[in-house]
């Protein structure tokens, strides 16, 4: 008995299936982790994903760690759908961080429809600016952007760590963070007494924004076309390389957003772990989400569900709190597996 792979379409049924059927084998997978530590595994996952919703403190947290990841996950998706493919939405986040700082400590004379709005445009020119040189290596020079934009987020780590512990750094305690922000530059709070706060409703918007230009816009159709075939679509008439740089720069500025989000919601200053890896949690979200602007949606919310029941599960179970990050690895993995059947079967001959 032997076992080949082939090049066989998918159903069109079996495609909705793919991220519940990815979810299902993460768990399945974890769950064997789960026993390894010495706990039960329905009780563990009841803390992943029943517990943080049956109250209010911890919906509202769910929401809260959800917001940054719809941003990275719509930059993700925006650059993937157009053919770029962006890993550097981590970096992009850092500078639009540091840019949106940058202005936010000079706004104390300003009030807030001008210190928002300026802090806001900012993080996204600082995401676009961090990127262009990788779009610019892909139209001009055709180096694969993978790599570049993968190098630039430690090169962008490296520029904040120096900034913070150089011209930046407080005086006083001598720790490594940003002065505060202006008062009129924090995103106002949408309930009180919560952490949640202006950056979810902008989250919410970009993805109303991102899934209308990629399903009711004749760009988003040349977007998918480049996406799917370069060569095909550049014999449609197409602009290639334009259509690239653009998806390249609007993705950058959307997780420079991002960054925006956790300086002016979150931390009020900046820290060189402001991002915490959710440019890269922001290519799970899309990949999860199918590249859809309502499924990335969902899959934010999931995995700040995982995130925020890690640390229930930890505290109630003794599970180590990293478990969280291995379901999200898993998660990954398991996604692009069941992708892969979208194009091939495995047939026993």
């Amino acid at each position: 008995m032997k076992l080949r792979i082939e090049k066989s379409p998918a159903p069109v049924w079996f495609r909705p299936l793919i991220p519940l059927l990815a979810i299902l084998f993460t768990i399945l997978i974890t769950s064997v982790l789960v026993i390894l530590v010495g706990a039960n595994p329905f009780h563990a996952f009841y803390y992943f994903l029943i517990d943080p919703l049956s109250s209010r403190v911890s919906f509202i947290e769910v929401l809260v760690k959800s917001t940054p990841l719809l941003l990275t996950g719509a930059a993700v998706t925006f650059a993937f759908v157009g053919g770029f493919w962006n890993i550097g939405a981590e970096g992009q986040m850092l500078m639009g961080a540091t840019a949106a700082t940058a202005i936010g400590i000079h706004m104390h004379a300003a009030p807030p429809w001008v210190a928002i709005p300026l802090m806001l445009a900012g993080g996204f020119a600082a995401g676009m600016a961090w990127v262009l040189i990788p779009a610019l290596m892909r139209v001009k020079l055709h180096i694969d952007e993978v790599v570049t934009t993968l190098l630039l987020n430690a090169v962008a780590l490296l520029i904040v760590s120096a900034i913070l512990n150089g011209p930046w750094r407080d005086p006083v305690s001598q720790w490594p963070q940003s002065p505060e922000i202006a008062a009129s530059a924090i995103f106002p709070k949408l309930i009180p007494r919560t952490r949640l706060h202006l950056g979810f409703l902008i989250a919410l918007a970009v993805i109303l924004i991102v899934w209308f230009i990629l399903t009711r816009t004749p760009f988003g159709l040349k977007m998918k076309a480049v996406g799917l075939g370069p060569q095909a679509a550049r014999f449609a008439g197409i602009n290639v390389d334009r259509t690239l740089l653009i998806s390249a720069l609007v993705s950058g500025g959307i997780a420079g957003l991002a960054g925006v989000n956790e300086v002016a919601g979150i931390h009020y200053h900046l820290i060189d772990a402001i991002a915490g890896g959710q440019g890269y949690t922001g290519i799970i979200v899309a990949t999860l989400g199918g590249l859809n602007a309502w499924g990335v949606t969902l899959a934010a919310f999931f995995i700040g569900l995982i995130d925020t029941g890690s640390q229930t599960v930890s505290r109630a179970l003794g599970v180590p709190i990293y478990l969280g990050d291995v379901i999200q690895a898993t998660l990954l993995l398991t996604t692009l597996a069941f992708l892969l059947f979208q194009r091939y079967r495995i047939r026993i001959r």
